[in-house]
């Protein structure tokens, strides 16, 4: 397996940028990539996806059991393409019980890690700051610098002679530019679909890392490293049904590849439609799943939406499973305030009520004990991030017994009203 982690000493280094750079780069010189993104983040995944011209899928080292890890990396990697897998906050930073890291991904997958630097505010402190990146952890190997944020050729040269005796190679620099900003919202990036001329961004990102990184050092440090395994004996979430729609837009965009893909390998068909373009699912389905997106942001369209409120509604009348997700649990509910106080109406097939009028951030990886009205028959982990809260919930079975990654327990969550289920929580793997 060839391939290498995109990391940094902490979040909001710019390593986003530099992956997009590098995966624009490295597709313009004709290397095959597999682009993936470590933990459970769905926003980076599709502008990997873009950068690569490829499909990028999610490694979480402590959400995905480790067999899940191998296999999925290794059957992403087939044909002989290189991994490339931008980490999440530091490299060291994990959930709440210090598991979960990009190290630790790095650790397991035998891959080497390129550290992107923000150099901004500091000079000759580089130093002490990569050599405590190196020697933390003797399994993880970092084996390239990216210096990021640099702000003139003399201060460059200070960076570079600061870090002659450190023993690691400075890969490339990248100067300040104000034009490599992504914008952003409460959850992270603004969603690649959103982005006015994201083509255009990525392509000027790649031209500046050709001319600022040595790709050959790239392919180099990536080669030979990592390891293989067999993608047919691990088990993996069964599907909702045989005949599964999934809703797919700027509403409903958070949709892990891997949990699509397993649910395929295991024979199920997969169908996409858009409720903003105010489609119904096929009415061939046996299960339909609505992912989660910012439905609050499109909630006036959302709740005019007749032909997909109709095909929900007659799914639910002929007890086809349906599912939803943290955006789509909000969307079976009966209604949705959004930031400005306005309520709109939803679906009204869960006795649920969510608003965003008073935000309130809920986040962090999550263990889910199935109980009797669970669509999934074994215990599971998943991430919950959301800034809504419920103004109000009806009777229903509970879906979940949760505790957090500390092993605290959160209580009941989700509801079930005959084949309509949902709650706030991503599903992301079987637990180990």
């Amino acid at each position: 397996m060839k391939g290498l982690i995109i990391a940094a000493p902490s979040s909001g280094s710019g390593k986003t940028i530099v992956t997009l750079g590098l995966l624009r780069a490295l597709r313009n010189i004709g290397v095959e990539i597999a682009p993936a993104k470590a933990g459970p983040d769905y926003i980076d995944p599709a502008y990997h996806a873009v950068a690569s011209g490829a499909p990028c899928v999610n490694l979480d080292p402590w959400a995905m059991r480790p067999d899940l890890i191998s296999a999925l990396a290794a059957r992403h990697v087939e044909g002989d393409k290189m991994l490339v897998v931008e980490g999440m906050m530091g490299l060291f930073d994990g959930a709440s019980d210090g598991r979960g890291s990009a190290a630790d991904l790095a650790a397991h997958l035998s891959l080497p890690v390129l550290l992107v630097v923000d150099c901004a505010r500091q000079s000759h402190s580089i130093a002490a700051l990569v050599s405590g990146f190196r020697d933390f952890r003797r399994d993880v190997m970092i084996a390239g610098l990216i210096l990021n944020r640099v702000g003139s050729p003399r201060h460059e040269a200070m960076l570079r002679s600061a870090l002659e005796t450190v023993g690691i190679p400075v890969i490339g620099c990248l100067y300040r530019d104000e034009k490599l900003q992504l914008p952003e919202r409460h959850l992270g990036l603004v969603q690649a679909g959103e982005h006015i001329d994201l083509e255009s961004f990525i392509n000027q990102a790649g031209r500046i890392v050709e001319e600022r990184i040595n790709l050959e050092r790239i392919r180099q440090m990536a080669d030979g490293y990592g390891t293989a395994a067999s993608m047919a004996n691990v088990s993996r979430i069964p599907p909702l049904g045989q005949r599964i729609a999934v809703a797919r837009d700027n509403a409903f965009a958070f949709s892990y590849w891997h949990l699509l893909d397993g649910w395929r390998r295991r024979g199920a068909e997969i169908t996409y439609f858009s409720p903003l373009a105010d489609e119904a699912p096929s009415g061939h389905s046996d299960a339909i799943y609505l992912p989660g997106g910012y439905p609050e942001l499109y909630a006036a369209r959302l709740s005019s939406s007749g032909k997909f409120a109709a095909g929900m509604k007659s799914a639910a009348a002929k007890n086809v499973q349906i599912y939803g997700e943290c955006g789509g649990y909000m969307v079976l509910g009966e209604s949705i305030e959004d930031a400005s106080g306005m309520v709109h109406p939803m679906l009204g097939l869960l006795p649920v009520e969510t608003s965003f009028a008073k935000r309130k951030m809920h986040l962090g990886y999550r263990r889910l004990e199935p109980l009797a009205a669970a669509p999934f028959p074994s215990e599971l982990t998943g991430h919950e991030f959301h800034y809504a809260s419920i103004v109000r919930e009806g009777a229903g079975a509970r879906l979940f017994r949760v505790r957090d990654a500390l092993g605290e327990d959160l209580g009941e969550a989700g509801l079930r009203v005959g084949s309509v289920s949902g709650s706030y929580m991503h599903i992301v793997d079987l637990a180990g």
